[in-house]
């Protein structure tokens, strides 16, 4: 069985890696046009890659809670980040957006390349303050202009059933915006494992809750929030 899912493994980061550079070079094509145009460009690759993902290593997924995202007021995505599925995903499910991210990432040559023309919020993570008023300066922006944001509020990948700390960044820009919040909890980490070449068939599970009206809550109140409603998720099982 290990077997199998090694060779599987292997043909989906072939398809993803010929796909990756493939869309990256073509991308930069599109840089003389709106962010709008890019990103429709862009999109398709994470597209590309959950339809590889599936034919090849059988990982599928279904998304509970649809019906509560408003796709005509911008708001900001607060995830779990258990693999690199949902950043794919995610593209996919939701309007377009902006990912917050380490500015590391824009580095690496190809998958930088392409994110860049994403337009994402790159964040140095050891700047501390000057970093989260970047997060909250970008942020406005970004959701002023119709984009969604998306962070991971636990600011790194968690193992399943694992919570990590609920950094304050996207309260605070949350609450400086009053834009709402769409919590997301899922088990991809069952399937696709932090630093894990091997990815096991099944279904991931995706829940999407009601969105947080933040008008009435501070700032620790909505972290708090935000912690109640993941910590439902951390021991749903996934589907196989």
């Amino acid at each position: 069985m290990k077997l199998i899912w090694f060779i599987r493994s292997v043909l989906f980061a072939i398809g993803q890696t010929l796909s990756m550079i493939l869309f990256s070079v073509l991308g930069q094509l599109t840089r003389p046009f709106s962010f709008k145009t890019r990103y429709a460009f862009m999109h398709h690759w994470a597209r590309f890659c959950l339809i590889w993902l599936k034919w090849t290593c059988g990982v599928r997924y279904k998304v509970y809670g649809m019906e509560n995202v408003d796709e005509e007021q911008a708001g900001l995505i607060l995830s779990r980040h258990e693999s690199a599925w949902e950043t794919l995903a995610f593209q996919e499910i939701f309007p377009r957006q902006a990912y917050v991210l380490k500015r590391e990432l824009l580095k690496i040559p190809f998958f930088g390349w392409g994110m860049k023309l994403l337009h994402p919020i790159a964040i140095d993570r050891a700047a501390g303050r000057k970093a989260l008023n970047q997060l909250l300066s970008e942020g406005q922006a970004r959701l002023k202009q119709g984009d969604w944001v998306v962070l991971f509020p636990e600011g790194t990948r968690m193992p399943p059933g694992e919570l990590g700390k609920i950094n304050v960044g996207g309260a605070m820009l949350a609450k400086k915006t009053q834009s709402p919040i769409y919590l997301v909890a899922h088990n991809a980490g069952s399937f696709w494992p932090k630093n894990s070449f091997i990815k096991k068939p099944g279904l991931i599970e995706m829940h999407i809750s009601p969105p947080l009206d933040v008008s009435e809550l501070s700032v620790a109140e909505i972290n708090q929030a935000i912690e109640d409603w993941y910590t439902r998720y951390l021991d749903k099982p996934g589907s196989q």
